[in-house]
């Protein structure tokens, strides 16, 4: 067994992850690297303005140039005959689903929009061929505040949705609300502002397309979260291809925030062109222009109530959120903001009553959809800044009011009042688990002494609860989802004993050639050495719905473990026939089965995954091989939950924020490998962090974006961030084999409100209750009085 790990006591172990030697020393495949004989390069025409009707293209002094191969425009698009439509995969009642096209045909939306496709011998042909493709445009008006989108006078951006509304959605009981304001003797209230977020990964999105005429096979490798569902939306969206005809390859992927979900004109683009000239063809995004056409994330404006009696107990929240959702719709642009983020709104709190309306409108601005901790990152913000907003109107202690209201740990499993159910959780131990860790008596009273001196410190807490694992697939279809919410995986045993994986998820850095090795180990009582793990490609893996919404490890890692334990007991019936025993008198451990009391009868499961390939002395009735497909559908989410904490001081001459100490203290049940799972937390926290201080896309009046580079585009550093202490506990879910719940959006949903929180506490003595984000230095500056 590989890192001093022996068998039956590799998971919950801090294995080294697999994945790392090759991505450091430059030996993983990357979709840039894919390099095919005869492949030409893709460049795409953008739009140069936000709003405008395309009155004509003019390609000819593209076409005239040398190593150009052809240019395409969105109308040669239309008139190939296949579907072009972007679809949408989420619907809600009354929703607006505009056409959204491959390439521009009669208008375009929002700056970066696609209008004709430059396809050139070598890369840098293609992009200087893009200035010789002439548009000429008719301006029209630009909106880009999601509030100022649905107002009368707005002209509209599709002309199938009226006042740019694409639905108008409300979960909860309003009259139960009402009655709970009008009950209450304390009320509080919030306006706050979620501003757009640009994923930023490390590789920009990429395709090679690579079409054979004569089988009519398309192979796609791409940066994709999700293989399978590239390849549908290809199929039966896009292309109008049978899916058996699609092959979509994930290589190594660098990164994804959720970015790399969706389905975006330009793979579909490079494939059409491919289809057309029988050649590949790649595309790779320039940074910039991945900050104008990657799907956005957040971009909320809200207004939030809390009512509360005589003993600070809550009795109600209400909510009205406007979400931007860009110029088109893209496949979960509709969940984010509705049942990803409404759900959640009770956060950590037994909440009687809570009403939440939304309304998604359409802007000339990129798409917007789930980035790392959608919808449970907007939700928590929203229920965490009401909290201490409550605890400032009462005068209390914020960390004892929200601990009045906690969900006590004997209540679980809890319906909400925003129709969900946690599963398990020890809110109070995790909190008091963090309180513990920062002594936060004393630093309440390092913060009085320290005012007094003229130094402003702020002691920031905020609890979070996440849904991940959207589960079950019949929940997931009732409200919405064009998609279920199992995953699927095989187990199969070599003849030599070697074990292959093959899981329908998708890997962007998370370590799953680690932590799914861990499980099979655990399970099979074998070294890591002996299996292999394979995901990203729709030929060998034969079907999955991907990596996002913390779903790996609880539902593809469900599906892993319940493959193994299938495998497993073929196994245990394989090796009673050869011990001569009866199966219930087999035991199995550490990878051999014996006899009960009689530990000298023995066989090795190597040995028996021999035998069952053999197939010469198998029991009666038995098929040779060892190999199990599992199709996991849970029946429910996790709710994975946490406390974190930061310490931060700020600097009254010039506003800056100094982060003296970060805590995380989180819950995601069952911990298959603690080391990947704290390496998750200190990269969402990071994320987190940069939400809260520094990062936000900026538009001009004009719809043209203004953060289109890194050095325009605030991305913190390294030296930026804290040195961040993590802690956990361990609450295990019940709705899946390994008892996990999931962390890799925890960490961001946490950290925001954290350091909001932490930064508004340090500006009591000035009376600010709410700032919204980023916290420039400037801002809080200018909320301390500078420039007055």
């Amino acid at each position: 067994m590989s890192d001093d790990v022996t068998a039956g006591d590799v998971f919950g172990s801090a294995v080294e992850r697999r994945e790392d030697v090759p991505l450091l020393q430059g030996e993983a495949t990357y979709t840039d690297d894919v390099s095919l004989a005869g492949m030409a390069h893709l460049a795409i025409r953008r739009s140069d303005h936000a709003h405008a009707r395309i009155v004509d293209v003019d390609t000819s002094e593209a076409e005239a140039m040398d190593n150009v191969v052809a240019v395409f425009t969105g109308q040669d698009v239309e008139d190939s005959g296949v579907p072009n439509t972007i679809p949408t995969a989420w619907m809600l009642p009354g929703l607006i689903t505009p056409q959204y096209r491959m390439l521009a045909v009669d208008k375009v939306r929002h700056e970066g929009d696609g209008i004709a496709a430059v396809v050139a011998e070598t890369r840098h042909a293609a992009r200087d061929a893009l200035d010789k493709v002439h548009v000429e445009y008719e301006r029209l008006p630009v909106v880009t505040d999601p509030v100022a989108a649905i107002e009368d006078d707005v002209p509209s951006i599709h002309d199938a949705a009226e006042n740019n509304v694409a639905f108008d959605f409300e979960i909860g009981d309003g009259d139960a609300v009402d009655d709970a304001f009008a009950e209450a003797t304390h009320t509080a209230s919030v306006d706050l502002r979620q501003q757009r977020i640009i994923p930023n990964a490390m590789e920009p999105r990429a395709a090679v397309a690579d079409w054979n005429d004569a089988t009519e096979k398309l192979r796609l490798w791409m940066t994709s979260q999700n293989p399978h569902l590239h390849r549908m939306l290809l199929s039966a969206g896009t292309l109008g291809l049978p899916e058996n005809n699609i092959q979509v390859i994930a290589p190594e992927v660098g990164g994804g925030f959720g970015s790399k979900i969706y389905h975006y004109p330009d793979e579909a683009v490079t494939a059409w062109c491919s289809m057309q000239l029988d050649r590949p063809v790649k595309w790779q995004a320039t940074r910039s222009e991945a900050y104008q056409t990657d799907c956005h994330g957040r971009d909320h404006t809200t207004t939030a109530e809390i009512a509360i009696d005589d003993d600070e107990n809550v009795l109600g929240v209400r909510v009205e959120t406007h979400a931007g959702l860009g110029a088109q719709l893209s496949q979960f642009a509709t969940a984010t903001p509705s049942y990803l983020y409404a759900t959640i709104l009770s956060g950590e709190y037994d909440i009687p009553a809570i009403h939440c309306r939304v309304v998604g409108a359409f802007t000339n601005t990129t798409p917007v959809d789930a980035y790392r901790g959608a919808g449970r990152a907007e939700g928590i913000y929203v229920i965490e800044r009401l909290m201490d907003v409550a605890a400032r109107e009462l005068g209390s202690d914020p960390v004892e009011f929200r601990r009045q209201n906690l969900i006590p740990s004997d209540a679980f499993p809890f319906e909400t009042s925003v129709a969900v159910v946690y599963d398990s959780g020890e809110y109070e131990r995790t909190m008091d688990t963090l309180l513990d860790h920062i002594d936060y008596e004393a630093l309440r009273e390092r913060q009085t002494n320290l005012r007094d001196e003229g130094r402003y410190i702020g002691i920031g807490i905020a609890n979070f609860v996440e849904s991940a694992g959207l589960s079950p697939s019949k929940v997931a279809g009732e409200l919405g989802a064009q998609a279920g919410g199992w995953e699927s995986s095989i187990v199969r045993f070599d003849s030599t004993g070697t074990v292959s994986v093959f899981a329908g998820t998708a890997d962007q850095g998370q370590g799953h050639r680690t932590t799914y090795a861990q499980i099979v180990a655990e399970e099979l009582g074998l070294s890591l050495d002996d299996i292999e793990v394979v995901e990203g490609d729709t030929d060998r893996i034969p079907q999955g719905l991907g990596t996002y919404g913390s779903r790996s490890a609880s539902v593809g890692g469900g599906s892993i473990a319940r493959g193994a334990r299938e495998v497993r007991e073929k196994a245990r019936r394989i090796a009673a026939h050869h011990l001569e025993a009866s199966v219930n008198d087999v035991e199995f451990e550490n990878g051999e089965f014996h006899v009960t009391g009689a530990p000298d009868r023995a066989i090795h499961i190597k040995e028996v995954a021999h035998e069952a390939y053999l197939g010469h002395d198998l029991p009666e009735g038995m098929d040779p091989g060892l190999e199990v497909t599992n199709f996991y559908d849970p029946e429910n989410f996790t709710f994975p939950f946490g406390t974190h904490a930061a310490v931060v001081e700020i600097a009254p001459d010039t506003g800056e924020i100094e982060i003296q100490r970060y805590v995380a203290v989180d819950d995601c049940g069952e911990i298959i490998n603690p080391m990947i799972v704290e390496g998750q937390v200190h990269g969402g926290v990071a994320q987190g962090i940069g939400a809260a201080l520094y990062e936000g896309a900026v538009y001009d009046d004009d719809g043209h974006l203004q953060t289109r580079r890194m050095d325009e585009y605030a991305v913190p550093h390294s030296t930026q961030l804290p040195d961040i202490e993590t802690d956990s506990t361990t609450t295990p879910s019940p709705h899946n084999p390994l008892g996990v719940k999931g962390v890799g959006e925890s960490a961001t949903i946490a950290a925001t409100p954290t350091l909001v929180s932490a930064v508004v506490d340090a500006l009591e003595p000035f009376g600010v209750d709410h700032l919204d984000m980023p916290l420039t230095p400037e801002t809080v500056w200018r909320a301390m009085g500078g420039g007055d």
